[in-house]
């Protein structure tokens, strides 16, 4: 990378505090400054307004005294269309904004993905006008509901009758717009094609469930050659669609990991994406020996940076500032200190309030008695569960749990032993809440 005196500046959209140690920990961090654009709390908290958080943007790199030598991001909507705006404006690399939306935007990116692939659900879209909202005639239950932009699955909802689909139905009908509206500001941007006219970004889309075992693929566009650095396994709770956690590397046989390869390449070829990180989401499924293309996010897994530092050697942010910054992307492999790492998704499924919550010390020691840990907690003492943003419609995530060892068993009891250490508990709901 560069030369140690050859600082260069690199602007992090929603650069927030879980992050920065990945950063600082890629090769490049030496030569590298950070610096925080917009908040997390700016970019995700209520209804979005995409042309005032341009403009916030705007006017902290104006103010800059020095070079503008990339801008990048790790979040969902709105900072992956931020980025190539922003990039756009000032002279940075990235991917384009129609390649982003065309992933975004989950009925844009089937009709995309099946002029390449027939390896996806079927799937249409559902009319949120009528006093009688009826599934595509094209989709079977079981069936997932879902807007065509959410965070953190937000607003999905999986359903198995007509009971449960007028339900899911009726929910995204009231929460939509959060996301939808400003997401419509994005799409006025862009030239679309003629069939996504009138489609607009409040729309809401039936697929068929999948089944069988969840895998991401990771990657990166460059100079338009895609190339897939790793494969991970994502496991859910038993008898859920909540992940419990994402596991690296991949224990899927080779052929199987060829036809994803496969696939991905095909579609982010096919998407117009280059000059950035991405990561697709599969299910496969061992009877049929099939796999089928969930969603592709066209943004860096920033999730994922421990279990690339336990396994390969340095977190994946490094393809992220490679590509960003012009320079040689191409990730270690298996250089690192453990054989495999996963992140774990430390979950309540009841509502509750939160106590006991470790502080900082606390995890801190929790972090040093057990080597190739780290934990995060995402909520604080008294947080209502039921309060909490950017859920998925079944679940609440209370801490993200970081592992590296040798084996399956090895990163169990290091996630068993943080559970118990981190000593959360939880009272009741209070059923009514006092007046503020």
């Amino acid at each position: 990378m560069s030369d140690v005196n050859d600082v260069k500046n690199v602007f992090v959209i929603g650069l927030d505090d879980a992050n920065l140690p990945t950063l600082e920990a890629a090769p490049a961090a030496k030569s590298l400054r950070y610096h925080p654009l917009l908040t997390v709390e700016e970019l995700q908290g209520g209804e979005v307004s995409v042309p005032e958080l341009i403009d916030k943007a705007q006017a902290v790199l104006d103010a800059f005294d020095g070079s503008i030598d990339a801008i990048v991001g790790y979040w969902d909507f709105p900072v992956s269309t931020l980025v190539p705006i922003l990039a756009e404006r000032y002279g940075t690399r990235s991917t384009g904004l129609e390649s982003v939306v065309k992933c975004e935007h989950k009925y844009w990116s089937r009709l995309e993905q099946q002029k390449v692939t027939d390896r996806h659900p079927r799937f249409g879209r559902v009319d949120l006008d009528t006093d009688d909202p009826k599934p595509p005639e094209n989709v079977r239950f079981p069936m997932w509901v879902k807007p065509a932009l959410s965070y953190s699955s937000e607003l999905a909802f999986g359903v198995k009758d007509m009971d449960e689909f007028r339900d899911a139905v009726r929910q995204i009908r009231e929460g939509i717009s959060r996301v939808g509206r400003p997401f419509e500001y994005i799409l006025d941007q862009l030239e679309l094609p003629p069939e996504m006219d009138g489609v607009g970004a409040q729309v809401c889309l039936a697929e068929e469930a999948m089944t069988g075992l969840q895998v991401a693929v990771e990657g990166y566009v460059h100079e338009g050659e895609v190339t897939v650095y790793g494969v991970l396994d994502s496991i859910n709770y038993p008898g859920t669609s909540s992940f419990q956690r994402h596991q690296y590397p991949s224990t899927l046989p080779p052929p199987v990991i060829d036809q994803l390869h496969d696939v991905t390449e095909r579609t982010m070829r096919q998407i117009g994406f280059d000059e950035a990180t991405f990561s697709v989401e599969y299910f496969y499924d061992p009877k049929a020996q099939e796999i089928n293309l969930l969603e592709i996010n066209p943004r860096h897994s920033q999730s994922h940076a421990e279990l690339f530092q336990y396994v390969d050697g340095v977190p994946n942010h490094h393809s992220m500032l490679g590509l960003a910054l012009g320079e040689d992307p191409r990730m270690p492999r298996r250089e690192g200190p453990y054989a495999m790492a996963a992140k774990w998704y430390y979950r309540w499924f009841t509502d509750g309030v939160v106590r006991n919550v470790p502080s900082p010390e606390d995890l801190a020691r929790i972090e040093h008695e057990t080597d190739g840990v780290r934990v995060d907690v995402t909520t604080e003492e008294g947080q209502v569960l039921s309060d909490l943003s950017q859920q998925d419609s079944y679940s609440y995530e209370l801490a993200h749990v970081f592992t590296g060892g040798n084996s399956e068993k090895d990163l169990r009891e290091k996630y068993d032993h943080c559970v118990a250490a981190l000593g959360l508990t939880f009272d009741e709901t209070p059923q009514e809440r006092p007046h503020e």
